[in-house]
């Protein structure tokens, strides 16, 4: 059997016998003999979720929440 790394068993499972397991999964069904085991879920990307909850925290805090908007340089331009 071959477990690769990152992965994540989660009890109870078992693996079989000359099982493959791939890098990253988490595992929560048994593997079986000589079979390939893969389990990665697909990525979700939540636009503006992160200013969200950057302005919620800081109205929990009392405070106004920052911008991540670039600020404008101060160098000179030649």
């Amino acid at each position: 059997m071959f477990i690769g790394s990152d992965t994540a068993l989660v009890a109870p499972v078992r693996v079989g016998d000359g099982a493959y397991v791939g890098a990253g999964s988490v595992i929560t069904k048994n593997v079986p003999t000589d079979a390939l085991g893969l389990a990665r879920g697909q990525q979700v990307n939540k636009l503006g979720w992160a200013a969200a909850r950057r302005r919620q925290l800081a109205a929990a805090a009392g405070k106004p929440a920052k911008s991540r908007a670039r600020k404008k340089s101060k160098r000179k331009k030649k």
